[in-house]
């Protein structure tokens, strides 16, 4: 009589199924597809990396801005091109925006919204059933961290989901929900973990990282048999325990922020703070509907500075919002001038489908918006860089990203990826990506620092 049970024998299992993958937004919808990619692969599925070898391609969409929903829209028009099967997720999978992706492209198997792990799980499952064969994980390994996105050397940390805030330019609530922080112990194992796997650099994600904890009342939680609170001051002193170095992202300015600044004076995490003002004219904050009074955050900035004078902070900033005078951009001027802030970024004002601020009176005109634009970014580029020529002859630690035959890429512990500057080693050096060493500012331009790496001795 024939066998015809399952060989254990791995030759002779069934080919895993395929998976495409196109990955567009911020990093917070970047954690959301390394996580829907390990599940993949702990079901099974292979990710390719071309339309042609996929059963099934995956897009997660980004719905922030109107550019970035074209985006997403020509990102799935492309798919359904040169694959035809195409399962949408993200930001723009809710609402209005949902609509409109399934009348552009009505073809589309699934649409799911933000963080909706299980929805697109069960349409990849249901159009591309996984195969018959038991996973074997010896051959389909996943690491211990996790499938991730980013270079092996650092990794986005998101610690919750959702904002309480009410922003009349944003979107994020609708689109995402309100604020839902992660339990503490989850945030550190998964830390501990990406640390024990090499990453050197973890940097903390979220829509408000201040806000940690508001919403479960600060929760009681054990890590390692020692009590700690959901609260962003006790998960920067555990992360600070891991021994590689830790960025604070989207910190807003409340009062207990007052608590990290120690932590980053006594090298336990960056001295680095990315926080998004926005502006700072009282009426146009008020029409923004944001937190913060910016006279008491230039005295808060003051103080954070003499407690660690190695503090960078990295801002973003909008012009041109509706109801803007001259007068209110002038106040933003002064203000910049007096905050003497490292790196910051701005955009002119755009309205978004669903934002409550398209509704307000006096938007300003587009040459107006431009002519802000340029004022600004002329006043904060004198301003930076002054600062980074005031870092020549400094000797300050560094972490390598890139090493090529010309030269050695590299950031300052106040530079994050892909936002801010670097720093150029010249080539020769037995470096590779993930080092943190010591490098003496040689010289400077506008936006990076130009270095050599030195030997430090510590008493």
């Amino acid at each position: 009589m024939t066998n015809l049970a399952k060989s254990n024998n791995p030759t002779d299992t069934e080919e895993p199924k395929k998976v495409g993958f196109v990955s567009l937004g911020c990093p917070k919808a970047l954690v959301d597809s390394e996580r829907i990619l390990t599940q993949l692969q702990l079901d099974g599925y292979e990710i390719s990396p071309n339309y042609n070898d996929a059963e099934v391609v995956i897009v997660n969409t980004c719905g922030f801005i109107d550019s970035a929903k074209q985006e997403s829209l020509d990102a799935i028009g492309e798919a359904i091109s040169e694959n035809g099967r195409v399962i949408v997720t993200g930001c723009m999978g809710k609402g209005a925006d949902a609509e409109a992706i399934q009348k552009a492209h009505p073809s589309v198997l699934s649409v799911s919204g933000p963080a909706d792990y299980d929805n697109v799980l069960n349409a990849v499952h249901q159009f591309v059933p996984p195969t018959a064969a038991e996973h074997n994980p010896l051959i389909d390994l996943v690491p211990p961290q996790g499938v991730k996105l980013t270079p092996k050397h650092y990794a986005y940390l998101k610690i919750s989901e959702g904002c309480n805030h009410r922003c009349t330019f944003c979107i994020i609530p609708a689109m995402r929900g309100d604020l839902v922080s992660r339990p503490i112990k989850d945030v550190v194992v998964e830390a501990k973990a990406l640390a024990d796997a090499g990453v050197r650099e973890l940097l903390v994600i979220s829509q408000d990282t201040s806000a940690y904890g508001i919403d479960v009342k600060y929760k009681l939680d054990f890590i390692d048999g020692q009590a700690v609170e959901t609260r962003m001051q006790d998960l920067a002193v555990a992360l600070g325990e891991l021994g590689v170095w830790v960025r604070l992202h989207y910190v807003y300015p409340y009062p207990h922020v007052d608590k990290v600044i120690p932590l980053m004076a006594e090298g336990k995490i960056l001295p680095y703070l990315d926080i998004p003002f926005q502006h700072a004219s009282p009426r146009i904050l008020k029409l923004m509907k944001r937190p913060g009074n910016q006279e008491k955050t230039l005295e808060r900035i003051k103080a954070w500075r003499e407690i660690c004078p190695d503090l960078v902070i990295r801002s973003t900033f909008v012009v041109g919002f509706p109801g803007e005078t001259e007068e209110d951009f002038q106040i933003l001027l002064d203000w910049l001038e007096e905050a003497q802030l490292d790196r910051v970024g701005c955009f002119k004002y755009s309205p978004v489908d669903g934002a409550t601020a398209n509704d307000l009176p006096d938007h300003v005109p587009e040459d107006i918006q431009q002519d802000r634009w340029e004022r600004f970014m002329q006043t904060q580029q004198r301003i930076s860089t002054a600062k980074l020529q005031a870092r020549i002859g400094q000797v300050i630690p560094i972490i390598v990203d890139q090493v090529t035959d010309e030269e050695v890429i590299a950031r300052t512990y106040g530079d994050a990826p892909e936002i801010d500057g670097n720093i150029f080693l010249p080539p020769g050096y037995d470096l590779q990506p993930g080092d943190t060493l010591y490098a003496e500012v040689m010289s400077a331009d506008e936006y990076d620092l130009y270095g050599e790496p030195v030997e430090v001795e510590f008493d």
